[in-house]
């Protein structure tokens, strides 16, 4: 062989040595959730491969039992359990609850017979749709929620009772629940050592930290903290780690939906400014809705890694979760080795380059400094 043609042989050599740990690259085991509230049709025009768990929203309480409302729901359901066809390792969970949906838990969770019986209706749907769990999303155990919902300061330790009765249908169940990102519910609401030890994951819904109840402008669903709004994704976090919570067992949640200010001066853009609420906007509907051809200015947060649009004309104000945002969350899950990342919800999101796409493509691609 020739000295040059050695050469050539070596060098090739050393490349496909580098080059065959990154093409043989594994994805990143995080779990990707959808929470999902809608009609079955839908759900076939999504890449069911790009999630490892869909999430049926919302059973409720019909006295003591968990309940679906309609035939729609029945047949929700069953389209989620076919998904499986396509993607096999798909885990179909069942879901309590949501915003406006727990009127009566602190009541019927507050008895043992109450719990006894509604581990069984959970059971009997279990054993009907062949489901693979249950997310229990009671807002709020112990602290105020939806208006006019019951909460007492026992509901804490009869949530935990409650995952404690859910967990003896075994461990081949998936348990887990949504939590708010409020410092009051991170402190009032949960035993979370106790908890934690029976649930597989804590769904996190680190958004909705701008919205009704703001009368200044900000990001409903930052990254990270700001001096203007301490609030944020890494916030809580941070908090959970901090007492205790095992980090494999955090899902940081994403938004596929954003909410517009009315009466928004035309000072730093629009941010951290009073402002009126005025409407949420799914993902969808931002290109159509909000075009920059009518005045819609794109800005980026830095500090916060969280996009904004204003319109100076219009005077309007609009936070949400875009592409970016939402690789650098994926991103942020992977690094700090969280448990995956969930969104509210899967419907709002566009049927192909959405913002699921870009959790796929960080999920299969990103290679951690720390790996």
């Amino acid at each position: 062989m020739k000295p040059s043609d050695l050469k050539k042989f070596i060098t090739i050599l050393l490349f496909c040595i580098v080059a065959i740990p990154l093409f043989s690259q594994t994805p990143n085991k995080i779990r990707v959730l959808s929470y999902y509230s809608g009609p079955p049709e839908p759900l076939d025009k999504y890449d069911v491969n790009q999630m490892t768990h869909i999430i049926f929203c919302f059973g409720r309480l019909n006295g003591n039992r968990f309940s679906i409302r309609s035939a729609r729901d029945t047949a929700t359901i069953q389209k989620m359990i076919s998904l499986k066809s396509k993607n096999p390792d798909l885990k179909v969970l069942l879901s309590l609850g949501g915003w406006g949906g727990c009127k009566t838990c602190s009541d019927v969770f507050a008895s043992k017979q109450g719990r006894k019986d509604f581990v069984q209706s959970i059971k009997e749907f279990y054993d009907y749709f062949k489901v693979d769990g249950l997310d229990l999303d009671w807002e709020y155990p112990g602290i105020s929620g939806y208006p006019g919902h019951k909460f007492t300061p026992d509901d804490k330790k009869n949530f935990t009772k409650l995952v404690n009765e859910l967990r003896k249908l075994g461990y081949n169940y998936e348990l887990s629940f949504a939590a708010g990102s409020s410092k009051r519910f991170l402190d009032s609401a949960i035993q979370w050592k106790q908890v934690m030890k029976k649930v597989d994951f804590v769904n996190l819904m680190t958004y909705d930290q701008s919205g009704p109840g703001s009368k200044i402008t900000g990001h409903h669903t930052g990254l990270y903290s700001t001096p203007e709004q301490p609030r944020s994704a890494d916030f809580t976090v941070k908090y959970l780690i901090n007492l205790g919570v095992p980090s494999e067992k955090i899902i940081v949640g994403g938004a596929f939906y954003g909410k517009i200010f009315e009466n928004v001066e035309d000072i730093n853009n629009g941010l951290s400014q009073p402002g009126k609420f005025k409407r949420t906007l799914n993902y969808k509907d931002v290109a159509l809705q909000l075009p920059a051809d009518s005045g819609w200015v794109y800005h980026w947060d830095e500090a916060a890694k969280a996009p904004y649009l204003y319109n100076p004309v219009k005077k309007q104000f609009f936070t949400y979760d875009d592409k970016r945002s939402i690789e650098l969350k994926t991103k942020y899950v992977i690094d700090n080795k969280l448990g995956g990342i969930m969104y509210w919800h899967l419907g709002e999101d566009t049927f192909t380059d959405g913002l699921l796409n870009a959790i796929d493509k960080v999920k299969k691609t990103y290679i951690p400094e720390n790996k």
